[in-house]
């Protein structure tokens, strides 16, 4: 990227592992991003929601203060992460995460969330507490999506192309003849199947080209029958045609 284009950046937001692709940011761009954000002076925050759903149990994702704290930045500076219990929990509606990084920057940022957010409820902070601080139902999530995605990919790889996700519970295919809206609308008419079009995930660049477009994301995050029925479903509609 040009040097000029980085003089008008003061934020660069990144996902890892990423939504919908399910891909990893290797540790050492996390530590070339730094040093881009050193040299032009703009801040880093690295949405890390997914970190902890991933396929290989032996490699969890690498993450933004990990790389600060291999380069000895003990003060995170330009930095910030965000981690949430939606994901590595499964609970969504409870609004629970928090941030992390450079104390100059999350100083007025929690002034901010102060006066602009909504605090949680006692019950709520007890359960998020809970949550927090047991591992054991983490390991059983990823166990349990690791089988969702053996037991889709057995049924959807023959007839839709898709790249293998590192991490996340999105598989995300390419759409055999290229209108993911039409699929869309098909699956949900003709299968009682919902999932999302990738166009509708992305914008136009100026190359013109929609990065999303012709691809579908599918979450995985039912349980394992009705996850594996709707693959079947998707597989007999592509197969028809």
């Amino acid at each position: 990227v040009p040097a000029a284009t980085w003089r008008d950046v003061q934020i660069v937001f990144i996902c890892s592992p990423g939504n919908p692709t399910g891909a990893v940011t290797p540790l050492n761009e996390f530590k070339q991003l730094i040093a881009l954000a050193d040299e032009h002076d703009f801040i880093i925050a690295s949405d890390e929601c997914y970190s902890e759903l991933y396929l290989d149990e032996a490699a969890p994702p690498p993450g933004l203060l990990q790389a600060c704290a291999e380069l000895g930045r003990d003060d995170y500076r330009r930095c910030v992460v965000f981690h949430s219990l939606s994901k590595r929990s499964n609970l969504p509606g409870l609004r629970s995460g928090f941030v992390a990084g450079d104390a100059a920057l999350l100083t007025p940022f929690k002034r901010y969330r102060t006066y602009h957010g909504c605090a949680m409820s006692l019950p709520l902070q007890h359960a998020s507490i809970a949550a927090w601080q047991d591992e054991q139902h983490v390991r059983a999530n990823r166990n349990a999506y690791r089988e969702k995605f053996s037991a889709v990919t057995d049924v959807l790889a023959p007839v839709m192309d898709f790249p293998a996700p590192q991490a996340s519970f999105y598989l995300w295919p390419a759409v055999p003849g290229g209108d993911d809206i039409a699929l869309t609308q098909r699956l949900f008419a003709e299968q009682h199947v919902s999932v999302l079009p990738g166009s509708l995930m992305g914008r136009t660049g100026e190359n013109g080209v929609n990065p999303g477009a012709g691809r579908l994301r599918l979450a995985l995050v039912a349980e394992l029958a009705p996850t594996l029925e709707a693959a079947q479903r998707i597989r007999h509609l592509v197969e028809r045609g």
